[in-house]
C-alpha cells in the first residue's frame, strides 16, 4: 500500500476523493529522439506548492458509468489480496549497481513502471492512480520532468515515486565514463531538486547499458538499474517468455502516452489473473 494510507482487506478501493486537474496537458508528437513539450517553464520559476486531493461527489450507486471514463476504469480494476510485507532484496555492498529483468523475490508481487514523460500524459491519469490505488514508479527523463512538474508531483500525490531515466534519453553504452556520468548524475541533480528526494533507481534509455553504465548509476546515487519483464502498449500485454505469464517479482514497463489509461489497466488485470498483487519497487530496494 501507499505511505500513509491504511490497508484494507483488498485492494481495490472507490475513494471519494480526486486529484485536481491542474493542467490541461494536450498530446504532442515526437520524431525519433525529440521531446516536445507544451508548457515552457521560465528559468528561476518556484516550484508550485504539492497540490492536495479535493472532495468529489460520488456516483449514485445504481448508476453505471460510461465507458472510457475515469469511472468506468476504476471499476475495472480487479480486487486484489493485500500485498505482502515487503522484505527488501540484498543488495552487493560493494563495486557498482546490479541491474535486473525483474527483481529477485518470491513474493507474490509485481511492479508497474513507467518511462520517458514527453510526449503525452493523459489528465486522467493521477486521478486513477490515486482512486485505484495504484503502486507505480515513474522514470523519468528531467527535462520532462521539469517542464510538467505538476503533473508529476500530482501523481506523487497519489503515491506514485520519482527515478532517473536520464537527460536526453540517448543510448549510453560505449560512451565515455564522463559522459554517461553526466547524463545519470545530471538528471539525478534536475529530480531531486524538483521532486525534493534523490533517485536511488536507475533505467537507461532502451534498456541498453554497459559495464560504464552500471558503474556511473552507481556513482550517482543508484542503488539498482532496471529493465523490464513485460511492456505494456495500447492496452496489451507483451511477455517475453513462453509462458505468457506474469511472475513474482516481474516488472512491467509503459510509457506516458496517449493510452496510458489503458496501459495501466491492462498490467493491473494482467498481475490479477497471475495470482499477484502490485507492489512498489522502492519497498523492495532500500
Amino acid at each position: 500500500m501507499f505511505p500513509g494510507v491504511s490497508s484494507a482487506p483488498v485492494r481495490r478501493i472507490l475513494a471519494a476523493v480526486t486529484l485536481p486537474a491542474i493542467l490541461a496537458l494536450s498530446s504532442c508528437t515526437a520524431g525519433p529522439g525529440q521531446a516536445i513539450h507544451v508548457r515552457q517553464v521560465a528559468a528561476g520559476q518556484p516550484s508550485p506548492a504539492t497540490p492536495s486531493p479535493t472532495p468529489s461527489t460520488s456516483p449514485s450507486p445504481t448508476a453505471k458509468p460510461a465507458p472510457g471514463s475515469l469511472a468506468w476504469y476504476v471499476s475495472q480494476v480487479p480486487t486484489f489480496p493485500e500485498a505482502p510485507p515487503p522484505q527488501p532484496v540484498q543488495l552487493p555492498a560493494t563495486g557498482p549497481a546490479p541491474i535486473w529483468h525483474r527483481l529477485p523475490t518470491d513474493q507474490k508481487v509485481a511492479f508497474i513502471t513507467i518511462d520517458d514523460g514527453g510526449l503525452a500524459r493523459p489528465p486522467a491519469v493521477p486521478d486513477f492512480i490515486w482512486q485505484a490505488h495504484i503502486p507505480v514508479t515513474m522514470f523519468l527523463n528531467s527535462p520532462a520532468a521539469e517542464e510538467h512538474d505538476v503533473y508529476f508531483r500530482q501523481i506523487e500525490v497519489a503515491g506514485g515515486v520519482v527515478e532517473n531515466h536520464t537527460i536526453r534519453h540517448t543510448s549510453l553504452p560505449g560512451r565515455s565514463y564522463d559522459h554517461q556520468k553526466q547524463e545519470i548524475c545530471g538528471a539525478a541533480d534536475k529530480l531531486e531538486a524538483l521532486f525534493g528526494k534523490r533517485p536511488t533507481l536507475f533505467r537507461p534509455p532502451f534498456g541498453e547499458h554497459d559495464t560504464t553504465t552500471l558503474q556511473a548509476a552507481h556513482d550517482c546515487g543508484a542503488k539498482a538499474v532496471f529493465h523490464w519483464s513485460e511492456t505494456v502498449h495500447e492496452g496489451k500485454v507483451r511477455y517475453q517468455t513462453p509462458e505468457k505469464v506474469v511472475r513474482p517479482g516481474d516488472v512491467l514497463l509503459m510509457h506516458f502516452r496517449p493510452a496510458l489509461m489503458d496501459d495501466l489497466l491492462a498490467a493491473l488485470k494482467a498481475i490479477h489473473r497471475a495470482g499477484l498483487t502490485p507492489a512498489l519497487l522502492e519497498d523492495y530496494v532500500q
